[in-house]
């Protein structure tokens, strides 16, 4: 061999001591090289094809903050069209309970775009301490920890805390000073779960970790739901030293879901005239529950979604349509002539037919559609479409279901129509759907320029 051309570049990469993983443009791994597979603990089999949307990735930044998928090395290089740098990162699996530290660096070849590729390749640097302060991130991330003594974990005297963060300060209104060497039965009261703090104690005892649901209080009485893991902390010889817990408010989930279930033995005679207040109390939870969502997310005259569900219903129909490259179409409906039809039946009628079109306009919509009351006598939509066709086919049913609305006014049936004005592009292309949004309200002026009854698209 004399020419540097004849050199087996798959070669190479398959025994280069760093990481390579190549994505397509849509993300998806076309290559991973064995170091990488080291370096992520992972097998090939769970690497290959999967796009940097899978949920086994858990990247931080090297302040211990977790990143978005948009902050991705690739997701970046592929949004930004730059190479990305000597980037430190931590990347947090489910195989280790410590965080793997690399440097990462990423390009693209080609010339962007379909057929081009993602190159990220990237060094361990874990050992490096420097790169990453790990005590930074515990005493500032929003979980709550705490980490216990492993030599003596039987009541009373154990097990003893020796660290909590500031978040468990924040939570618990106890300072570090006052529960150092305390236990966490401190935290315990009246209504925590025996049973699960029997599991707690076994799975400790076995120096086993676990996952727990728990109801604890803090300085001022105040009950809290905890959801926790508790790990065990082992020394270089493979001794449990300490057991750490790292634990989050759940409060407002567990209220919401309704489903406290309060157990205490000092109780027990009381527990018939309990479970009575607290069936009661779910109830009026679950009414009050109900009652919020729908004025929260739903009009209150005709109960079709408001803007605001309008809103988070589309934002997550256009990111599904930028991930499958298809197209969407966003539109605005207005009832024709409806003030004559107030000034002439009175208001309570004009609400009449606005119950009566949201009946017939909503049914045409699936459940991945975005619909809602948009205002007065104005309603907006937006669904998904492959063809440009698919926008005049939803035209024509709207129209026609509007068509079919009548209304009993006094001796008479009122009929409607409607005028539709609508916007199609591709998904990629929406930087602010509001924007589209009045770019459909320009076309819906133009339906009622052309006569009424009728839809115009642009697009």
């Amino acid at each position: 061999m004399n020419d540097i051309n004849e050199l087996n570049l798959k070669n190479i990469l398959e025994h280069a001591h760093i990481g390579i993983i190549i994505h397509r443009w849509d993300t998806s791994v076309a290559y991973v090289n064995p170091k990488a597979l080291e370096l992520l603990r992972l097998d090939y089999d769970r690497i290959i094809g999967k796009s940097a949307y899978d949920t086994q990735w858990h990247f931080i930044d090297d302040r211990g903050r977790k990143l978005t998928v948009d902050d991705y090395p690739v997701n970046r290089v592929i949004r930004t069209r730059k190479k990305l740098s000597n980037e430190i990162m931590g990347v947090i699996d489910d195989s280790a309970k410590e965080i793997s530290g690399f440097m990462v660096n990423a390009y693209y070849e080609g010339e962007g775009g379909k057929g081009s590729f993602v190159i990220v390749t990237f060094i361990d640097i874990s050992d490096a301490k420097k790169m990453f302060s790990f005590e930074d991130i515990v005493e500032n991330t929003q979980d709550i920890v705490i980490v216990t003594e492993a030599s003596d974990i039987d009541y009373p005297t154990g097990p003893k805390i020796v660290y909590v963060n500031k978040a468990f300060e924040t939570l618990t209104g106890y300072t570090s000073d006052e529960v150092i060497g305390e236990t966490p039965r401190i935290l315990q009261g009246a209504l925590t779960d025996e049973a699960a703090t029997k599991r707690i104690h076994d799975a400790l005892n076995q120096g086993k970790a676990i996952n727990e649901t728990l109801l604890n209080y803090d300085k001022n009485g105040r009950p809290y739901w905890i959801e926790f893991n508790i790990i065990p902390l082992v020394n270089k010889y493979g001794e449990i030293t300490h057991f750490a817990a790292i634990e989050r408010d759940v409060s407002e989930s567990i209220f919401r879901q309704e489903q406290l279930t309060k157990r205490n033995t000092d109780l027990r005679v009381l527990k018939d005239k309990l479970e009575e207040m607290v069936a009661s109390r779910t109830e009026e939870l679950q009414k009050a529950k109900a009652t919020l969502e729908k004025i929260a997310f739903f009009d209150p005259l005709t109960q079709a979604p408001n803007r605001r569900f309008f809103r988070s219903q589309i934002t997550k129909l256009i990111s599904a349509s930028q991930r499958h490259n298809t197209s969407v179409v966003i539109g605005l409906l207005d009832i024709d002539n409806f003030k004559k039809v107030n000034d002439t039946y009175g208001h309570d009628f004009g609400d009449d037919v606005l119950i009566a079109l949201t009946n017939a306009i909503q049914a045409i919509f699936r459940t991945e559609d975005a619909f809602c009351r948009y205002g007065g006598e104005e309603f907006a939509f937006a669904v998904a479409a492959n063809q440009p066709q698919d926008a005049a086919a939803l035209g024509q049913r709207l129209l026609e279901a509007a068509r079919q609305v009548t209304v009993q006014a006094e001796s008479k049936m009122v009929t409607i129509t409607v005028s539709i004005g609508m916007k199609i592009l591709n998904a990629k292309k929406i930087k602010d759907f509001e924007h589209t949004l009045s770019e459909a309200d320009s076309a819906l002026y133009q339906a009622k320029h052309d006569g009424k009854d009728c839809y115009v698209i642009l697009e």
